[in-house]
């Protein structure tokens, strides 16, 4: 209670508090999704194209699994981001009133990219079996670039809110003579947006490559874990060191566009040079900062290249118009999380590439194993810190230097807010819990299908020899009956597969 107290204003509206958790809660809920609606669809693909090229049943196997993994991923995501559709008009109509038609295309870009989407992937799934090999292929080349154009729209209207331009004000402070072009490339557009893509890609390879490498510490080392693991860990390294480039680029960013969110985000209270760095530590609100680890002139260094660099202090600026001191905590110390997993990452990627160079395969050791299983676990709790830092850092304003996240709230009644905030949080309970029901279900249907070790007794193949193209194989005669009773061993081939 003491943290929430210091989290707003004295003065703020009642509604405003249960509005802000309610879309935190709802953000941080659909952006766990986020990374597999952005990058699986690339990550599938890539094993796709291996298997056309090399004539490989197991990497088209993989690729076919991961597909009905990105469609039901997807399913998902339609209702926890039509949530925070609605959410923006529901709890931000001072935003949407007055803004709207300023950043709102990126809005719109991300509902056409949504829809394009949906099809392509209906396209793409519905096409096993059914379509010729290569046209298959190429009907799913464009799901990557669709989910890179939902990212453009969602980043594009963050972006602008974090440094708005392309308007100008009327006497009464209302917005005119927008220039679409301007507000969608803002200063910090392209280093968000860059940032972003690179994360969601490392965050989908981890996570997959996760799956296989609790499996390989299981003991299960056939080919068919070995291609799952490597594949997706591949790409996740070989971009976790673009990673790290522009990690530091977007940080100098915000140094250059945002020098209060900065400092908010280095726990730096007076402009001065020669500014220690602070790994953890909490800032308080007559700017003495206790705990963390303390190396001096490091921020000065990594700000400007020079311990002489100015870094501007929270106090440049009024206390109504900065982050308090909570706040610049929580901001810092999800910096500081997003920054320690990152190179975290970042050393285990190296393991992994200075073994593949020198052996020409996959580590072996079951410490790296460890470490690629909580990889996954890792990134997801680093892009959470990344938003965290984006949006905690930029308060009080919603559009920056224009709007006060006050000024933007509904005036409906806080009571029910809390209530609306209560329904939410049960339906999400409910809905994660379905989609994690049904990930195990296919799971323990794809481990039952791999079970036969080679021909069955009526002559079908294993499921590792059957491509996902041409003519299906035969029935067992056992599988009829086994469909007509729900409550016998499932068939091996079908959705399953």
């Amino acid at each position: 209670m003491h943290t929430t107290v210091h989290l707003l204003a004295a003065d703020a509206p009642a509604q405003l508090l249960p509005a802000r958790q309610l879309m935190a809660f709802t953000l941080a809920s659909h952006i766990i999704l986020v990374p597999m609606g952005v990058a699986l669809p690339l990550i599938t693909l890539v094993m796709h194209h291996r298997g056309l090229r090399r004539g490989d049943p197991v990497a088209l196997l993989l690729a076919r699994r991961w597909s009905a993994v990105m469609a039901v991923q997807f399913a998902i995501g339609v209702v926890t981001g039509t949530v925070l559709s609605f959410e923006f008009g529901l709890l931000w109509p001072g935003l949407m009133g007055r803004w709207g038609d300023v950043f709102g295309i990126g809005f719109g870009v991300e509902a056409w990219a949504f829809f394009l989407e949906a099809v392509l992937i209906a396209i793409y799934l519905y096409g096993w079996r059914r379509l010729p090999p290569r046209t298959h292929f190429l009907l799913g080349l464009p799901l990557p670039a669709a989910a890179l154009l939902g990212a453009f729209g969602i980043l594009s209207a963050n972006a602008w809110m974090n440094t708005p331009q392309g308007f100008t004000l009327d006497s009464r402070g209302d917005p005119v003579d927008v220039d679409v072009w301007k507000a969608v490339f803002t200063p910090m557009f392209g280093p968000q947006y860059w940032h972003f893509v690179v994360a969601m890609l490392m965050t989908a390879g981890y996570v997959v490559a996760g799956v296989y490498a609790v499996g390989w510490l299981r003991g299960r080392r056939d080919r068919y874990h070995r291609l799952g693991f490597t594949v997706p860990f591949t790409l996740a390294a070989a971009a976790t060191p673009v990673q790290l480039f522009l990690g530091d680029s977007i940080t100098r960013a915000v140094f250059r566009e945002q020098p209060v969110k900065f400092a908010a985000m280095e726990i730096v209270w007076e402009t001065d040079s020669h500014v220690p760095e602070y790994l953890f530590g909490r800032l308080h609100p007559d700017g003495s900062i206790t705990g963390g680890i303390k190396f001096p002139q490091l921020d000065s260094i990594l700000a400007g290249f020079s311990p002489d660099t100015v870094v501007q202090g929270l106090t440049a600026v009024p206390a109504g118009d900065r982050p308090n001191a909570t706040q610049a905590t929580i901001a810092h110390c999800a910096f500081d999380v997003m920054v320690c997993i990152g190179s975290a990452l970042a050393l285990l990627a190296a393991w992994y590439g200075l073994v593949w160079l020198r052996h020409r395969r996959p580590p072996r050791s079951r410490w790296f194993y460890r470490g690629a299983a909580c990889a996954g676990a890792g990134s997801v709790v680093a892009v959470e810190c990344g938003w965290i830092t984006t949006e905690v850092g930029r308060q009080p304003w919603i559009v920056y230097g224009h709007m006060r996240v006050a000024e933007a709230v509904t005036p409906t009644r806080s009571t029910a807010l809390w209530t609306m905030f209560a329904l939410v949080a049960a339906v999400y309970v409910l809905v994660f819990a379905a989609f994690v029901v049904v990930l195990l279900k296919m799971r323990d249907r794809w481990r039952l299908a791999d079970e036969p070790a080679g021909p069955g007794p009526n002559g079908e193949e294993a499921p590792e020899a059957v491509t996902p193209y041409g003519p299906r194989p035969p029935v067992p005669a056992g599988a009829a009956d086994a469909a007509a009773h729900p409550g016998g061993p499932a068939p091996s081939e079908g959705g399953g597969r």
